[in-house]
């Protein structure tokens, strides 16, 4: 035994195992410093570095939506917002993963959505197995969703239904339709406004999307974090439901009783009105027709049939899209006729050139830089006072007005009533006029003449309307407006516009002679039609006759057109102390005979009717009630 000990201990010489023994204690060493190195890091960095390694992670990320903000009224009536829906998810890797979970959950979602079919989803499964993200259903209301995601919430009764999940997305809406359409705008997919409110406060409505993580801790167990999404602000506007809603049913039945049998949607070429509040620049309704319904903005059922329609190539459909999605109030221009005459008799008097008692002899035309420039009559209006050239609308005694006045003072104050720039209101695709205005090297004695009447130079609405509102304010020009404020979704006010005055134009005393002739046009002359009754009211009538592009021997030119007209009204109630501005435009209405303000004064009257009493603007003139005939859209006698 003794031998056998030493003859193994002969394999190991004394040298070897000394060297055995030093690696020995030389790991053991080597070990316990790096035990010693980890309890280190551990109590000292442990945090730092188990942040470092779950930053690591293979994370599993859920975008959770913002909620874009409200357009709201001036009231707080909800005209635009977005309502939660769903998307069913089919997770086939999940699905797979065991057997027993195909059959109920297929059988469940068949059971709970009608629209699918059980062959489609096991064809699914098969094909992508390893799929996880299958959408299957689309932007269902939680309603829709309620009785599938309750049976998957069973585990005690329904646990093997796996694989699916809800995707909550948000979905535009707009509760009235095409209510104040092109004021609002709509959107398209990724939360993108398109025209009106939409795209101009684009990012005021927009948020932040949050997210919801998975990952695995430190003990291996998987743990989530949310980062809560930021939803958009709300946009609350200077439109006020009612009052859009009255001038919008009246734009639409002027446009059915003008039809005259004629195609579809040609009423007119456009009809447009703005309601505003002279004080503060507030817009209270902006409408145009035709318009479209923001729930379905390409639908043009409602002005082309189906047989139209079909018969249309792309190019065609898009022409009549964006006809009905313009806003004419802003993006158009024309030339305003005679409502621009208050404004250059207001440069006359501002300036000195006329006094306000000078008379003029119109004979139905002048001669001016070899032109024959006609009067709206031909035959003369006679002698007429200023007041009296407002009246009745003569083109004659405002061409003579127009000499005195001299082209740098009429073009002056073209530039303060901020014709020829954007008035800045807050919405997208104003027009620019800049290019359609005479300079002093451009403008010649005609020009002259035929500027002073309200042709020869174009405007937008929303211009007019601007200018004439410092006219009757006392010369106080505010910058339009259709949103007053921003607020958070719970209705804290974030910011308020309570209008921006910008500038002066004229003194109150020019205003006030200017408004007494006003007055007088609405009472005795020739904006009559506009009245009404019970309320002092002073306005101006407008018709302008349009341009046409014809071709001789190959040659395009313009000339003035045959029977095609723009007419038009705008005026104020009450008589001191202005509290609403009207401004009505038609665009070739479809009559026989065109040239007629009386059209807009009819659309006028009948908003007016019943806009005022809702405005508390009271009546402040005694009438006689057996006198008054009540008179329909098209100013016929009410039988």
């Amino acid at each position: 035994m003794k031998a056998r000990r030493k003859k193994e201990l002969a394999k190991f010489p004394r040298k070897m195992r000394k060297k055995l023994i030093v690696t020995f204690l030389t790991i053991t060493i080597l070990l316990v410093a790096l035990i010693g190195r980890i309890m280190y890091i551990e109590v000292t960095s442990g945090e730092k570095y188990e942040k470092i390694v779950l930053t690591q992670q293979e994370y599993d990320s859920t975008i959770l939506p913002y909620q874009r903000g409200d357009i709201v009224d001036a009231k707080g009536t909800v005209l635009a917002t977005s309502v939660d829906v769903y998307n069913v998810i089919l997770d086939c890797k999940v699905l797979n993963s065991k057997e027993e979970y195909l059959q109920p959950t297929i059988e469940a979602l068949t059971s709970c959505f009608e629209d699918l079919k059980a062959e489609d989803l096991y064809k699914l499964a098969e094909e992508k197995p390893k799929s996880q993200y299958n959408k299957i259903l689309r932007r269902l209301p939680y309603d829709k969703v309620q009785k599938f995601v309750e049976l998957q919430n069973d585990t005690k009764n329904h646990p093997y239904i796996k694989g699916v999940w809800m995707e909550k997305e948000y979905l535009r809406e707009y509760p009235y339709g095409s209510l104040a359409a092109s004021v609002i705008g709509y959107t398209t997919s990724g939360n993108l406004g398109i025209g009106g409110l939409e795209d101009s406060y684009n990012d005021t409505l927009n948020g932040v999307n949050g997210r919801e993580y998975g990952y695995l801790n430190s003990d291996s167990n998987f743990e989530k974090t949310i980062k809560e999404p930021v939803n958009g602000k709300t946009v609350v506007s200077t439109i006020d439901v009612n009052i859009q809603s009255v001038v919008e049913k009246k734009l639409k039945e002027f446009n059915d009783a003008c039809k005259n049998g004629a195609e579809e949607g040609e009423g007119s070429k456009n009809t447009a009105a703005i309601v505003m509040n002279p004080n503060n620049g507030e817009i209270y309704a902006m409408a145009n027709y035709p318009t479209f319904d923001l729930n379905d903005p390409r639908d043009l059922s409602a002005y082309y049939s189906e047989e139209q329609i079909k018969a249309m190539s792309e190019d065609e459909q898009l022409e009549a899209l964006n006809k009905i999605w313009q806003n004419f109030c802003v993006t158009q221009t024309y030339e305003p006729g005679s409502t621009v005459k208050p404004l250059t008799v207001a440069t006359g008097l501002e300036t000195g050139a006329l006094t306000g008692n000078e008379t003029y002899v119109c004979d139905g035309k002048e001669q001016v830089g070899g032109h024959t420039i006609h009067c709206v009559n031909r035959s003369g209006h006679g002698l007429l006072t200023i007041e009296q050239s407002i009246m009745e609308s003569c083109n004659d005694a405002l061409m003579q007005m127009s000499y005195a006045i001299q082209k740098e003072n009429l073009l002056k104050y073209q530039k303060i009533f901020g014709f020829g720039q954007k008035t800045g209101i807050d919405l997208p695709g104003e027009a620019r006029t800049d290019s359609l205005m005479y300079t002093l090297e451009t403008m010649d004695d005609a020009s002259l003449a035929t500027n002073s009447f309200g042709q020869n130079f174009n405007v937008t609405m929303v211009q007019m309307a601007s200018a004439f509102s410092s006219l009757i304010n006392g010369g106080n020009y505010y910058k339009p407006h259709v949103v007053k404020k921003i607020t958070d979704e719970n209705g804290n006010l974030i910011e308020e516009n309570k209008g921006e005055l910008l500038k002066q134009t004229l003194s109150k005393d020019t205003c006030n002679m200017v408004k007494q002739y006003l007055y007088k046009t609405v009472s005795e002359g020739t904006g009559k039609t506009a009245k009404v009754p019970g309320y002092s009211m002073g306005g101006k009538t407008g018709t302008a006759q349009k341009y046409e592009t014809i071709e001789e021997d190959g040659v395009k030119k313009t000339q003035r057109a045959q029977g095609k007209y723009l007419v038009s009204f705008i005026g104020y109630v009450p008589q001191e102390n202005p509290q609403v501005v009207i401004y009505v435009v038609i665009d070739e209405p479809n009559v026989a005979d065109q040239a007629h303000s009386s059209y807009a004064q009819n659309i006028t009257r009948e908003i007016l009717k019943e806009i005022l009493p809702y405005l508390n603007i009271y009546q402040d003139e005694e009438y006689d009630q057996e006198k008054v005939v009540d008179l329909d859209i098209m100013g016929n006698p009410v039988q």
